[in-house]
């Protein structure tokens, strides 16, 4: 599968906004989604990706209930959660629970299969699921979770996956570096993006201003082109920091 660049391509160093509200959006009862680029049946040709970056998907999982066993090959799969927590089973025989501060990394590969299950009997689980195209495709399956602490990401943005595992980060198979930042009301942080290199950024919560421009949860900026990026938060926010080649 090669890199998809679907998305409207943004003018060097100038953000485009993506509004929450112009995400797809399915309402199973039980699975409450957003998604900021085509999924399963919203298919908007205008939104099929930006560069590697394949799906950002908002999920809600209601308690008790979850996705059953289902295969997945030759993508980089990373699990954020946001609220809740969120028990993972795997064909490769890795199982675990996914909490606020886990990032979890399953590389499908040649193919693997997983369930996804919130084991919570009253308690909603809230998620970003992110898939990335990988540089190289048939590899073998494989599958990392690691935690970072909630002091490691306030204040600033922390490296939580890149192409050789620095910084503690989890390893994907793509030229791709994702950041995580918890800011408080009035923080401030900044993200350099490199000449030829391009950025997704995506408000988990809260609310930010992105070089003047107001960001509230569920609402994304992508930006081609060198240029330096100030997040100042307008309110207690989280948001992830996509570095693309």
């Amino acid at each position: 599968m090669g890199t998809t660049s679907s998305h409207p391509p943004a003018t060097p160093g100038t953000l485009t906004i993506r509004r929450a509200g112009e995400r797809g959006h399915a309402d199973h009862g039980w699975l409450d989604s957003w998604h900021s680029f085509s999924f399963a049946s919203y298919d908007d040709p205008r939104h099929m990706g930006f560069r590697s970056l394949r799906v950002i998907n908002d999920d809600r999982v209601a308690a008790g209930r979850g996705f059953g066993m289902h295969p997945h090959e030759d993508m980089e799969i990373i699990t954020y959660v946001l609220d809740g927590e969120l028990a993972h089973k795997d064909s490769l025989g890795n199982g675990s629970l996914i909490r606020p501060g886990d990032v979890q990394r399953m590389s499908a590969g040649t193919g693997i299969t997983h369930s996804e299950f919130n084991p919570s009997p009253s308690t909603a689980v809230r998620l970003l699921q992110i898939w990335i195209e990988p540089a190289r495709v048939g590899v073998a399956p494989s599958y990392e979770q690691k935690f970072f602490p909630r002091a490691d990401r306030e204040h600033r943005l922390r490296l939580i996956a890149s192409p050789d595992g620095r910084d503690g980060s989890v390893t994907i198979n793509q030229d791709a570096c994702v950041y995580a930042g918890i800011l408080s009301a009035g923080d401030r942080a900044a993200h350099r993006v490199a000449a030829g290199r391009h950025a997704w950024i995506q408000v988990a919560r809260g609310a930010i201003a992105l070089d003047g421009q107001p960001l509230v949860e569920g609402d994304a900026a992508s930006l081609s082109g060198a240029a330096g990026l100030e997040f100042t938060a307008s309110e207690d926010a989280e948001l992830l920091v996509f570095d693309l080649g």
